[in-house]
């Protein structure tokens, strides 16, 4: 059957590609301060602790590789009949470079600058700081990492919650289940009719949430649920 597959993808898919994850023990929350680097305000009253901190999580990515999880995605694009849409929280580049095509960054893109005069967006692999000038406008000191802060609106919320509404198969993949409105999204597909699967180390704040749930490295549980998928097991 060729079906649609929305992907819910979090944390854990780059973590085992040497990403650090926000919310685990030792991870980025733990070390920094959210509100510092991670909203609106922190950034109009210490624009250059902002830039440090996400020029630092820039730099990292040529240093970091897709893991066997992207691979698997991209893999289902391309051989299932029907339609598969990943829609990721992280702002890494790691399902581009493993190939997947139809992806949405709910949250942003750390290799994106945006300007916040004109709206404009740039690819953008070098340090931000303020002063630099927007390429578009040419207003300098207002670029800032093209990423969603809290307290601002996830990225294309329309086309994600309307591809939802007509999803056969949800897979929700290393995620929390604890950050909004993401963790809504298992009830929408639930509501249209699709099944709905967790792929996680551990299970997630929403677990219950799920028709069934598959708990293990992703690395290891992602391509084995795709050969599922693509072999018949599950019907999608």
């Amino acid at each position: 059957m060729a079906g649609s597959v929305i992907i819910l993808t979090g944390a854990g898919i780059s973590a085992e590609s040497g990403v650090d994850t926000f919310r685990d023990k030792n991870g980025i929350w733990s070390r920094y301060d959210l509100r510092e680097v991670a909203t609106p305000e922190g950034f109009t009253a210490n624009p250059a602790l902002v830039h440090a901190f996400y020029n630092d999580r820039r730099s990292q990515l040529p240093r970091v590789e897709p893991n066997a999880a992207h691979f698997a995605l991209a893999e289902l694009e391309c051989l299932h009949r029907g339609s598969v849409l990943v829609v990721t929280q992280n702002i890494d580049d790691l399902h581009e470079r493993a190939g997947s095509k139809n992806l949405i960054h709910m949250h942003g893109e750390l290799a994106k600058a945006l300007c916040a005069r004109c709206g404009a967006r740039h690819e953008w692999r070098g340090p931000l700081s303020t002063d630099l000038s927007c390429p578009g406008c040419g207003i300098p000191g207002a670029l800032r990492p093209d990423v969603v802060w809290f307290g601002e609106m996830p990225y294309h919320m329309d086309r994600i919650y309307e591809a939802l509404s007509t999803c056969d198969l949800f897979l929700s993949i290393g995620t929390s289940g604890s950050v909004y409105p993401a963790a809504q999204f298992v009830e929408e597909a639930a509501r249209a009719g699709a099944r709905t699967v967790e792929l996680n180390l551990e299970p997630s704040e929403n677990v219950y949430s799920f028709d069934e749930a598959v708990h293990g490295p992703a690395s290891k549980i992602v391509p084995a649920y795709v050969n599922r998928i693509l072999s018949g097991g599950t019907e999608v």
